[in-house]
């Protein structure tokens, strides 16, 4: 069923979740990458840890969650980041301990595909 324009949308994102095995390590970096605060409760953990939680000014909220497995295959979802400054902002991923994986040029989009400290596929592209 599709919703109309007068229903109002009852459904909201939360958080973006990343499994990880080192909850404290993924969300150190993703925290730097936006420059966004880790949040204080609950406790930053190797088992668990969040930002953006608690501050509105945060485009999104994301947490992050030990689980047993190790990332195996290519992310079937990721970030896609958007900069009018790419060279400038894979630099600074690159400094935050990011591995780059390939430069991509298609059309009027080019862009970046790097991987976080755990092997996490995100880009950042520009226009």
């Amino acid at each position: 069923m599709r919703r109309t324009a007068a229903a109002p949308l009852s459904i909201s994102i939360a958080a973006i979740a990343f499994d990880c095995r080192d909850a404290a390590t993924v969300a150190t970096f993703w925290s730097a990458a936006f420059d966004i605060p880790l949040d204080s409760e609950p406790t930053l953990s190797e088992y668990f840890a969040s930002f953006g939680h608690n501050d509105p000014d945060a485009a999104a909220s994301m947490m992050f969650i030990q689980v047993s497995a190790s990332k195996a295959v290519k992310n079937r979802v990721h970030l896609d980041l958007q900069t009018d400054d790419r060279a400038g902002e894979v630099e600074r991923f690159v400094s935050l301990g990011t591995t780059i994986v390939h430069d991509k040029d298609e059309g009027n989009i080019r862009w970046t595909t790097l991987t976080d400290p755990e092997g996490n596929e995100f880009c950042v592209a520009s226009h």
